[in-house]
């Protein structure tokens, strides 16, 4: 980790440089596509003379702020020159294979080290395949999740980002057994506050995402695909219970539901599921005691379906507000559940798009799909989030029908990715017959 190249234009990409660049003293290059998107972070950094800064929203995370001069930029994936021993994926993930086969396979073959900053359960594996079809031994590392939250300062791509959030936790699996490299990220995220959880493998880390878990019914059911595709001018909202949201029996029944088949699919890899509210609250965002108990919290995979459902749905209840927040004078708590569910949009590029959430999760859950099948696991609930999704990409297409439309609404299989990942896990799990 002496020769850092970044791939991607996105705010983590800034946030990583920084912390790359300070606390590891390392050489670090930026990478991206040539897009209009990209254009105005290309000319932020030339006008700035390659200076970055990354500020922050809570005294808390003083840690994280910084700023840097970046030592190498390049536009386009095939104009990178020089040698990298480590090359950071930070694109999304259904893009880290169309990324790096732009790269010449010559610079490929010298990196030692490839870090998935927020890969997909599968994504270490398409790698890992990948690396081994071009002779390379890589080691490849996956993060279980992005650190935080880092956005663009004034909501444009510039040379400057605001960090909001950080995680508590984060896991973390290597392609090696032990690995130096795991452990210097390991005494980095130990300097940020945040605590790194080595899993044996890269898989394992993979599967503490919490978007995998909560995503998919949040976004692909019928409320929130009409809030997206529609033209309901009144807003929704992710987090909040329906009519404001989506949230509603149903879709906590089809979440618990979610989560049992991908416990299934990971059980058919030799790896132990997680405990989905303890992952919730203990990972992610905590509820007061007096609302979910401690005994619940650690006894829940062994609690009935109905007492599951129930435990779901008073961890959303309890955090419509920040239970941790100061009340105003009126009592009134911070209103945290008020994200709203964006819609469809016109990228820089004059086409109509598709918001991140769901977009990327179409691509996560799709791969998960793919290896239920492959490893001869039923999941009919995934099956539906995928059905309803699908259904309503083909009807938004056909209503925006003559207007130009970015791959987002193309209904895909990923049976490249698919291919590739099955390889890897064959070789994990033996031998079977995809059904």
């Amino acid at each position: 980790m002496k020769r850092i190249l970044l791939l991607g234009t996105g705010p983590a990409t800034i946030q990583l440089a920084v912390l790359f660049k300070n606390r590891l003293n390392c050489h670090v290059g930026i990478v991206g596509r040539e897009s209009v998107r990209s254009e105005s972070f290309f000319t932020a950094l030339q006008q700035n003379n390659r200076r970055i800064h990354v500020g922050i929203q809570n005294e808390k995370h003083r840690q994280l702020e910084g700023d840097c001069v970046i030592d190498r930029i390049f536009r386009g994936y095939d104009t990178i020159t020089d040698e990298w021993d480590t090359v950071i994926l930070s694109v999304t993930t259904d893009a880290y294979l169309k990324v790096l086969q732009q790269m010449s396979i010559q610079l490929i073959k010298q990196v030692k080290c490839i870090l998935l900053v927020s890969p997909t359960f599968g994504s270490n594996s398409l790698l890992r395949q990948y690396m081994s079809e071009i002779s390379s031994e890589a080691e490849i590392i996956s993060f279980s999740t992005y650190l935080g939250d880092t956005r663009w300062m004034n909501d444009k791509p510039s040379n400057h980002v605001i960090t909001t959030g950080m995680k508590k936790k984060v896991y973390i699996g290597s392609t090696l057994e032990t690995s130096d490299n795991v452990k210097r990220l390991c005494e980095l995220y130990e300097q940020l506050g945040i605590n790194l959880e080595v899993m044996p493998s890269p898989i394992e880390a993979e599967t503490r995402n919490i978007s995998l878990y909560v995503h998919p019914p949040l976004f692909m059911n019928d409320f929130s695909l009409n809030a997206i595709f529609g033209n309901n001018a009144a807003k929704k909202y992710v987090y909040k219970m329906f009519p404001e949201g989506p949230i509603t029996q149903d879709l906590i029944r089809n979440m618990l539901a979610g989560w049992k088949e991908i416990t299934n699919i990971v059980g058919r890899l030799n790896i132990q599921g997680v405990n989905l509210i303890k992952f919730m609250i203990d990972d992610n965002y905590p509820v007061r005691s007096e609302s979910i108990s401690r005994y619940d919290i650690d006894h829940f995979v062994d609690l009935e379906t109905i007492h599951q459902e129930y435990l779901l749905y008073i961890r959303y209840t309890s955090l419509l507000i920040d239970p941790f927040s100061d009340p105003d004078t009126e009592g009134r708590y911070f209103d945290f559940s008020a994200v709203p569910i964006r819609s469809i949009f016109m990228n820089r590029e004059g086409q109509w798009d598709i918001p991140r959430m769901p977009k990327e999760d179409y691509y996560r859950i799709k791969i998960i799909q793919g290896i239920a099948k492959y490893t001869g696991t039923s999941c009919p609930t995934i099956d539906s989030f995928l059905a309803v999704y699908e259904r309503k990409l083909a009807e938004a297409a056909r209503s925006l029908k003559g207007e130009l439309l970015s791959d987002a609404f193309i209904v895909q299989s990923f049976e490249e990715d698919l291919k590739r990942i099955y390889s890897d896990i064959e070789k994990r799990i033996g031998s079977r017959t995809p059904h």
